[in-house]
């Protein structure tokens, strides 16, 4: 008898999981992995193994389907077989927290790997970053560099060992290890962890590497330094917390953020600062209401807290401004930090922290990153295609057989070494998902987007045609694809810029939707951008031809300045953008004028608009224009700069009235759209839903009309999953 299961089955404890169950039922056979899936050669009832195999899967095993055959050959003492190179179809492991189990042998005095920062099972550890191919077997990973001692061989081949077959298993005695550098890169002698600890907490800003990239760590107190010498201007840190309990102290967590923060993934999650700490986290997330937090997810940030004082540290990606992280030991002097902490393991791929919100209910991801991927959802088509992504906050995508997959998060695309690294992720998931023929590449309309350069270069490889697709359409299908919708969709596409069909900058579009095309029938009404990139980091651009259009004198400038934006603002190419109206509330108001950060004017406004009442009355017209209804913010935005909002409270009631009823004035529109449609769903995508309060109110407005609010809960909102919809609607068009 063979089975052939198909699912999550690799670098999880599968095949010792599966002898177990063969050896308790007296069977002969093996078991072996053929790099597409795991197959069972067996000589009993087929469906009791099933039953029973289902019954002891390791935590993180699935089975999503189990196909069974009779076959005729001579089977011996049941055992697990040498991994073939077959077609290749199982799910990749991902990297995953590490177990209780571990970590009671990490701090057991009567262990072998007592303080070991690699302590690692068959349920735990490192897996997508350091795995070169499939299947995942140590010859194929980084840990093929060092050879296992005969204790660790001795676990490997015991069946009773919770580390049979485990591929990374490692000790002191095999490796890998962790050497200290000081600023020079000269190695510091005697023991690393409780002298970079040390270090640290006198006020040293330095870096520690971990499974897919490296850490750049400080105390609370040196968030400032950090700001400087990096010049991230008031860009928000991550923490690592000791433990849940010390994470509770700063930051308030529902049952949901709690199970993502605890969970084997071990996300950042965005978490509501506690009122009764401000300092404390001020200058780590200045002007927010929330923090990022995580948890220690290895040994090594175990050991880190084993030797720290601190409740907890800031721990950010070590990358140069617009470049990917540094993975390599040789480029991590480049950042000239204090103090060095590298371990002697390569990193095969990086990979960032996954950053996750809890928003009404709905899992959002800011970043899917390190945890999450590569996991599949289901694709609207069977073609083998490849999506590039937009220009900030770049994936790529790579479909195979109706399973659509991301890869890690890349970043900004702007750089030359960035762009390199969008294809090394492509060409490497690819590789894992025995993706040889491409016939289409999915890629934003925008001519200047630098990931045309990607596609281009991909098409020219694999010898297929590019499919450029619209950036708001890209986003409902993304959308849709997390929600496993077919379409038609009404789908409000809110965010900050994005490449129009009229050539302007759009982002505040409704629109309905399916894979094959869609129809824009409301936009808001377009501001001028006064010198065009530039009024999308200076809002106050914003809001000056938001005066001028009103025929108001402008209050952010002045004289010749002043002069020069009303001779600019017929000629400048208009922005339709939720996220530059945003700008404009968040300026006016006092709570943002200048953006040092994607982002960031908006971002600031939603601990106001939390704080609000929205209790004043604002006007929202329409007007039509052709086929599209457009909604008048610019009288709207008149009127909120005319109130006069000198206080806190007052400035957060007219902020939170503001964005209340533009909401709702634009969502009732989508409802009736709906309702015509004979649809009874209305959809919300596009980085500004990542707002709290934007979110719930939409999602209020839709269900007071009795319709499903369709919101985002395993791809991006923002355009970390536009390379999912470019995907999608390639795929569509390829029919």
């Amino acid at each position: 008898m063979k089975i052939t299961v198909y699912g999550v089955v690799q670098g999880v404890g599968f095949r010792p999981t599966v002898f177990r169950v063969a050896k308790a039922m007296g069977l002969k056979g093996y078991v072996l992995n053929n790099g597409s899936n795991v197959e069972i050669h067996l000589d009993g009832d087929a469906e009791e193994f099933l039953r029973r195999l289902r019954g002891a899967l390791p935590a993180l095993a699935r089975i999503d389907r189990a196909d069974i055959e009779d076959t005729d050959e001579e089977l011996g003492e049941f055992s697990i077989a040498q991994s073939t190179d077959g077609k290749r179809v199982s799910l990749i492991p991902r990297d995953t927290a590490i177990c209780q189990q571990c970590v009671d042998d990490f701090r057991s005095n009567e262990n072998r790997r007592h303080l070991f920062p690699f302590t690692n099972c068959t349920e735990c550890g490192a897996r997508f970053t350091v795995i070169a191919d499939v299947p995942f077997d140590r010859a194929r990973t980084s840990m093929s560099d060092f050879p296992t001692c005969p204790s660790c061989h001795a676990e490997y081949s015991s069946p009773e060992d919770r580390r049979f077959h485990a591929q990374t298993l490692s000790c002191p005695a095999c490796g890998p290890l962790y050497t200290l550098y000081d600023n020079a890169g000269t190695p510091v002698p005697g023991e690393p962890f409780p002298e970079f600890t040390k270090r640290i907490e006198d006020g040293a800003v330095g870096l520690i590497k971990g499974w897919g990239g490296m850490h750049i760590v400080c105390t609370f107190a040196n968030a400032s330094r950090l700001r400087k010498v990096y010049r991230r201007g008031d860009k928000p840190y991550a923490v690592m917390m000791r433990d849940l309990a010390t994470a509770r102290r700063y930051a308030a967590m529902d049952e949901q953020e709690l199970e993502l923060l605890t969970s084997p993934q071990r996300p950042i999650v965005l978490l509501r600062k506690r009122p009764e700490r401000p300092d404390d986290l001020e200058n780590v997330s200045p002007g927010l209401g929330n923090i990022g937090i995580m948890l220690p997810y290895s040994a090594a940030h175990l050991l880190l807290f084993e030797h720290l004082r601190a409740d907890g540290v800031i721990m950010t990606s070590a990358n140069p401004p617009g470049e990917p992280m540094v993975v390599e030991n040789e480029k991590a002097f480049d950042l000239g930090l204090d103090v060095y902490l590298l371990h002697n393991r390569r990193i095969i791929h990086r990979c960032d922290d996954s950053v996750v919100k809890v928003n009404s209910g709905l899992t959002n991801f800011t970043r899917k990153s390190r945890g999450f991927v590569p996991v599949p959802a289901k694709a609207n088509h069977r073609h083998s295609l490849i999506g590039v992504g937009a220009q900030w906050d770049v994936t790529g995508s790579v479909t195979r057989n109706g399973e659509m997959f991301l890869t890690q998060y890349v970043g900004e695309s702007q750089q030359h070494p960035t762009l390199q690294y969008l294809d090394d992720a492509i060409h490497h998931l690819a590789r894992l998902l025995d993706v040889n023929e491409v016939e289409a590449i999915g890629l934003d309309k925008h001519p200047r987007y630098s990931t045309r350069i990607v596609a281009r270069r991909l098409a020219k490889e694999f010898g297929c045609p590019m499919i450029e697709t619209q950036h708001y359409h890209a986003h409902a299908a993304a959308l849709m694809i997390d929600r496993g919708i077919a379409g038609p969709l009404v789908c409000l596409t809110w965010d900050g810029t994005g490449y129009g069909d009229d050539g302007t900058s759009w982002g505040g579009e409704s629109m309905v939707a399916d894979f094959s095309g869609y129809e824009r029938f409301g936009t808001l009404q377009g501001i001028p951008l006064l010198g065009g990139d530039r009024a999308v980091t200076d809002p106050r651009r914003v809001v000056t031809a938001v005066q001028l259009m009103m025929d108001q004198e402008p209050t952010m400038f002045d004289g010749e300045e002043a002069d020069l934006y009303a001779k600019m603002l017929p000629k400048s190419v208009r922005a339709s953008s939720m996220g530059r109206v945003l700008d404009a509330v968040s300026c006016s108001l006092g709570i943002c004028c200048k953006r040092t950060y994607e982002g960031e004017p908006a971002i600031k406004l939603e601990r106001w608009l939390e704080a609000g009442r929205p209790d004043i009355r604002f006007d929202l017209l329409f007007e039509r224009e052709g086929k599209t209804e457009v909604a008048q913010t610019v009288p709207m935005l008149s009127q909120l700069m005319g109130l006069g909002a000198d206080s806190d409270s007052a400035k957060a009631d007219a902020a939170a009235s503001f964005v209340r009823t533009l909401v709702w004035g634009i969502t009732e529109r989508a409802c009736d759209r709906a309702r015509a449609e004979g649809l009874g769903q209305v959809g919300l995508t596009g980085g500004v839903s990542f707002s709290g309060p934007i979110t719930r109110w939409t999602k209020e407005a839709v269900e007071r009309r009795g319709l499903e609010f369709i919101g985002h809960r395993s791809i991006s909102n923002g355009d970390g999953g536009i390379s999912t919809g470019q995907n999608a609607i390639a795929g569509a068009r390829l029919g």
